[in-house]
């Protein structure tokens, strides 16, 4: 019996999805969003915002204790290989939440659109998009209010894992030649970050029909962008883990940005596995990174 365009798969690829014939796409796990809520062990207040039609946001408040106080803003791109998470499932809000509470600031995370549906680099233009967006909030006459209350844009931090650290690192660069009147970028937080290397990687062709999927393409490897130069920060943190498939990379990113870039950069290693911080935030581990996120961002 032959089968129905609905029933051949032309494409699979394990965790994240499998294509069928008539390009329905079935996503191996699927994330149930969370609703907004204050966050009982941290007493973190929970918002959702939109930004345009195709673009969202999740912001996290910790308990304000004045009203004049301003907290640093923690711009989030969650990692999810372009194509899987959100910033309002269980596993981001135990997360933001937890930096937002010990770290005291205010943090954003991005609802970028994913791939295979919407194809990169769209991800890459709704986060820059979203950024231009908080942008707005920095003379307190944004469509936001906890934005315009409570962030210091003075001390606006870009952060991201996995792929949203590689799409951290691009709203970076993007700034620094761009350039965003009333706030200043102070700081980037690179945690095991997904760069391509030189052998081509099939999901990101397949995600990324205009690219190479390899190392030459300045989005997917900092070491072929002309413009990192010119990234818009003074410093950089890059956490990497000694178990994570992709910690030669966070380690060659470094060696990248100190031959071409003036700023500071950092190099934290930890023991543990890809974004372990992430899935197992509960851990001593997770908790020991996220102070180091806190004393990153609390320095400035």
């Amino acid at each position: 019996m032959e089968l129905s365009a609905s029933e051949v798969v032309t494409h699979e690829f394990p965790p994240y999805f499998r294509v069928y014939e008539d390009g329905r796409i079935e996503r191996f796990k699927q994330f149930t969003p969370v609703p907004v809520t204050v966050e009982p062990e941290t007493g973190v207040e929970i918002g959702d915002v939109t930004i345009s039609p195709e673009i969202g946001a999740r912001i996290f408040k910790p308990k304000i204790d004045g009203p004049d106080q301003k907290l640093p803003l923690v711009v989030h791109y969650h990692g999810g290989a372009f194509c899987v998470g959100s910033p309002f499932d269980a596993t981001t809000l135990v997360f933001l939440s937890s930096l937002a509470s010990e770290a005291r600031v205010i943090a954003l995370s991005v609802d970028y659109r994913l791939a295979p549906e919407h194809k990169l680099p769209i991800a890459y233009d709704d986060s820059w998009s979203a950024f231009q967006w908080i942008s707005t909030h920095s003379n307190g006459n944004g469509p936001n209010p906890w934005l315009n209350k409570y962030a210091d844009f003075d001390r606006v931090f870009l952060m991201g894992e996995s792929a949203g650290a590689n799409i951290a690192q691009q709203v970076a660069v993007k700034a620094g030649l761009v350039g965003l009147d009333g706030f200043r970028i102070h700081g980037l937080i690179m945690a095991h970050p997904y760069f391509a290397d030189h052998e081509p990687d099939k999901l990101i062709q397949f995600l990324y029909p205009e690219s190479s999927g390899a190392e030459d393409d300045p989005r997917l490897n900092p070491k072929s962008d002309p413009d990192l130069a010119k990234m818009g920060c003074p410093k950089v943190l890059v956490c990497v883990a000694d178990k994570d498939w992709f910690k030669p990379r966070g380690v060659a990113y470094c060696g990248t940005l100190k031959s071409i870039w003036k700023g500071d950069v950092e190099l934290v290693e930890t023991e543990g596995t890809h974004c372990f911080h992430v899935f197992n935030p509960g851990s001593e581990e997770a908790g020991l990174l996220r102070q180091r996120f806190g004393s990153f961002i609390n320095q400035a």
